[in-house]
């Protein structure tokens, strides 16, 4: 950029004076970067919109479309201390009866006291020298079956307590030395009979025996061996085993708790299992659902009827200098909270969401709607703004709308499911069609979208373009403005120096 010495024969401020001149004549390029952030904005909250709209597809919309979700059951177990159940969707409603006989038990070697010959205490790091006869340089092998595989770990006599610890784990089993009882604790890694393990001595090493009888491993020299076991319960008459003590019967998945106690004969008192429609769980879904729809449904609405900005536009920072933060955030404010009044795309989805919950629908050969369930919106003169497309559900406790009519929505639950179900479903889909339907991809919008992202984007592109146009042209205004002044300058330099010249002359 060259450096320009302006003003020096006229004595004016010439850089001011260009700069106004050329801030007459910015006022488009401001009007443009004004429609860029308003645009920017209003980008912003459709984006933001979008992102709700599509969580309520994909989730709540999406879920109550599903038979299955309508297929919820709940168990009382009679003695819930023998056993947790839960029914899913294929269990049979009904009382079914349960023992518990074994619970699952994982092998558990607990290894005697170890004792070194100088008797000290060990620790981790003593070696198997200082516990038997074994030299430093002798070895010894540890035969140890894991559910029926078997593998040999070898050790030495200079091999330390941690050493074992860490063969027995590579071998299979979970093992810790307690130095404080002086004591090796060994137990499988699962439970259940096929999982049991047990450590032995390798018939044909000398030195395993001394090993196992130092590590005091064995159950002739002062270890405890329980051993694994499978759960076994009785249903219905049916025995069942299992290596943990989950059970999963028809439908029932079972989880013992506690072996069941016997009578006076010696034999098992066993336990109920009532299975039934979860008329709690499936009337939460469909009150949660209208939970989303409402507040969903309320923004759509609040922002397509927003109040108008008309007279407000984005401030330029030279406007901000003039008014305090707060008074520049709700002028801002004013202008976002009205970005997608009266918009034509939020109105499209607003009234397809709108009109697909007021259709009527046929079930079991009737014409069934949401009014046959207790569940419409308030009266039009009544419902506050913005809330006139609300859903009240009748009898729910939590809305004091409708909290004081009779409960339909339940009651519809408990005596025919089926026919709730068929009606949801078909009229979730119905919902969840015409959303899908104004998603779909389009030379202007993104697939998932309802809005024509792919149009704004661009417009919001081309404001760049149009804006460095305009700076061009300011930029060459600037310049034009300059040599003007810069003749003028020339000129009265030149008319100086005549003026000068001549007034010498007549001096002389």
């Amino acid at each position: 950029m060259s450096i320009r010495l302006t003003g020096m024969a006229s004595g004016l401020d010439t850089d001011t004076m260009v700069q106004e001149l050329v801030k007459a004549s910015s006022s488009k390029k401001e009007s443009l970067e004004k429609s860029k952030t308003s645009l920017g904005w209003k980008q912003t909250a459709w984006s933001d919109l979008n992102t709700k709209i599509y969580s309520f597809f994909s989730k709540s919309l999406s879920n109550l479309k599903l038979e299955g979700s309508f297929k919820k059951k709940t168990t009382a177990v009679a003695d819930s201390s023998i056993a947790k159940v839960v029914a899913g969707d294929s269990a049979v409603n009904g009382t079914q009866s349960l023992t518990v006989k074994n619970l699952a038990t994982a092998g558990y070697l607990t290894g005697g006291t170890v004792a070194k010959t100088d008797a000290t205490k060990a620790t981790t790091s003593t070696t198997l020298s200082e516990l038997t006869t074994l030299a430093a340089g002798d070895t010894a092998k540890l035969k140890v079956t894991v559910g029926g595989v078997e593998k040999e770990i070898e050790l030495s006599g200079s091999s330390t307590m941690a050493d074992v610890v860490s063969k027995l784990n590579t071998a299979g089993v979970t093992a810790s030395f307690d130095a404080t009882n002086q004591k090796l604790f060994v137990s499988s890694k699962s439970s259940g009979l096929a999982n049991d393990f047990s450590i032995s001595t390798v018939d044909a090493d000398v030195n395993s025996a001394t090993v196992l009888e130092g590590l005091k491993l064995s159950t002739t020299s002062g270890a405890i061996k329980i051993n694994g076991q499978d759960a076994s319960i009785t249903l219905n008459g049916a025995d069942y085993t299992s290596s943990n003590n989950t059970f999963t019967v028809n439908g029932l998945t079972i989880t013992a708790q506690k072996v069941s106690e016997k009578d006076t004969n010696g034999d098992y008192v066993g336990t109920t299992i009532n299975t039934s429609d979860d008329i709690e769980g499936i009337y939460k879904m469909v009150k949660d659902f209208f939970g989303e729809y409402n507040k969903l449904m309320k923004e759509m609405d609040t922002l397509y009827n927003a109040s108008s900005s008309k007279g407000y536009e984005p401030l330029t920072s030279e406007e901000k200098k003039s008014m305090s933060d707060d008074e520049v955030e709700k002028w801002e404010t004013k202008i976002k909270d009205s970005l997608l009044r009266k918009d034509s795309s939020l109105n499209s989805v607003i009234t397809g969401m709108k009109n697909s919950m007021m259709q009527s629908i046929e079930v079991d050969g009737k014409q069934t709607s949401l009014i046959t369930f207790g569940i419409e919106t308030m009266s039009y003169f009544l419902a506050a703004d913005n809330e006139k497309g609300l859903y009240h559900i009748d009898g729910d406790a939590d809305d004091s709308t409708s909290s004081g009519n009779s409960d339909k929505l339940k009651t519809a639950i408990a005596s025919n499911p089926t026919q709730v179900a068929s009606f949801f479903t078909k009229l979730a889909t119905s919902v969840y069609d015409d959303l899908n339907t104004q998603m779909k991809s389009t030379a202007y919008r993104t697939v998932y979208k309802v809005y024509d992202d792919k149009k704004i984007q661009k417009e919001y592109d081309d404001y760049d373009d149009k804006i460095a146009e305009q700076e061009e042209k300011l930029t060459a205004l600037e310049d034009r403005y300059y040599k003007q002044f810069s003749r003028m300058e020339s000129a009265m330099t030149k008319m100086n120096s005549q003026q000068s010249a001549l007034t010498s002359m007549l001096g002389s």
